[in-house]
């Protein structure tokens, strides 16, 4: 239906809160896109786990996976609400995310380089959420709950790859299943288990 846009008291209330929505549209979209391409290859770098070594990294690896995908579906929701959309091209949506660094290492099974390149996708997205927290405390709290929410799974992500690479304890307690992501389950319902 072309014409008129509508009136979106949503929308209205949060730029009177002093948020500028088309900034926070665009950053969802962005990390919107890391989330999805992060998605794509931790897929590929959890494949390349092999050996036995990497038979106990594919697991940490396939949770960080699957919230990731689960991060992506949190904001979906939330960035139509808001008026925006994502990319018709897909191609152009991957590139927005800048994940290039996250391509297999030119030895595929080279598990010390997986697990820096894992750990290198946590702490941008850390950067990411952490930014989308601060653009909507105090004026979008239903942004921010989403954005808190992903944050602290990404935290813990990284946790878990600092573990791996260095040593330092995190505290990490395996999943109780694959996709379980405790934080951001309410979010997005794309791995609910029946």
């Amino acid at each position: 239906m072309a014409g008129k846009a509508p009136h979106v008291v949503g929308v209205e209330v949060l730029k009177k809160n002093g948020l500028d929505v088309d900034e926070l549209v665009k950053q969802l979209v962005a990390n919107s896109s890391v989330e999805f391409t992060a998605y794509y290859y931790f897929t590929l770098l959890r494949a390349n786990c092999t050996g036995m070594d990497g038979e106990g990294m594919k697991g940490v690896i396939e949770d960080a996976r699957l919230e990731d995908l689960s991060h992506f579906e949190s904001c979906i929701e939330r960035i139509y609400q808001l008026g925006g959309q994502l990319p018709r091209d897909a191609a152009d949506y991957i590139k927005m995310a800048g994940c290039e660094f996250l391509q297999l290492p030119s030895d595929p099974t080279d598990l010390k380089a997986i697990l820096k390149k894992c750990l290198k996708a946590e702490q941008g997205a850390i950067v990411n959420w952490n930014k989308v927290c601060r653009m909507t405390h105090g004026k979008d709290p239903v942004t921010h709950d989403i954005a808190r929410d992903i944050l602290a799974e990404e935290i813990e992500h990284e946790s878990w790859f600092l573990e791996l690479l260095h040593g330092r304890p995190s505290g990490h307690m395996r999943r109780r299943y694959s996709g379980e992501r405790p934080h951001t389950r309410r979010h997005s319902r794309a791995l609910d288990m029946a």
